[in-house]
């Protein structure tokens, strides 16, 4: 019994900073404001889905706002509302996540990403083409 107890003890030992480490799994509200996107898994990695949206009708258009500048015509017509912005993340360490991409609808392309949590509790996302990156950083909406 009391072999157990320890070996119980020393397992949670290791278990307890795992748990304890933040994540950005929620719902995040874009840098500009116009838009939160909510980050949860999809398989074994992260991803993020549009689920608000500011602006409910396009003033060009007067329709909602659609993914207008993809390149694939087929999906030109689709909502940004539930659109998927970010796939693939995975863990790289404390508060980063990498391997996944951005698609941004406003130029209708997607880009390599990774994403930092702030020690201020705000989200850096980054989308990069090549070694260059350019980023926006996300509060929390939850």
């Amino acid at each position: 019994m009391l072999k157990t107890l320890a070996l119980t003890s020393l397992i949670a030992s290791f278990a307890l900073p795992a748990m304890a480490s933040p994540s950005v799994q929620g719902t995040w509200l874009i840098q500009d404001k116009t838009a939160k996107v909510r980050i949860a898994p999809c398989g074994p990695r992260l991803c993020g889905t549009v689920v608000w949206i500011k602006d409910k009708v396009d003033k060009t258009t007067g329709q909602p706002p659609v993914d207008a500048k993809n390149p694939d015509p087929k999906l030109r017509n689709r909502s940004i509302l539930g659109l998927q912005l970010l796939r693939d993340f995975t863990p790289a360490g404390d508060n980063k996540w990498t391997g996944g991409a951005i698609y941004d609808p406003n130029v209708g392309k997607t880009f390599t990403s990774k994403m930092t949590l702030t020690p201020k509790g705000e989200l850096k996302v980054e989308g990069c083409v090549s070694v260059i990156c350019q980023g926006q950083t996300w509060s929390t909406a939850d």
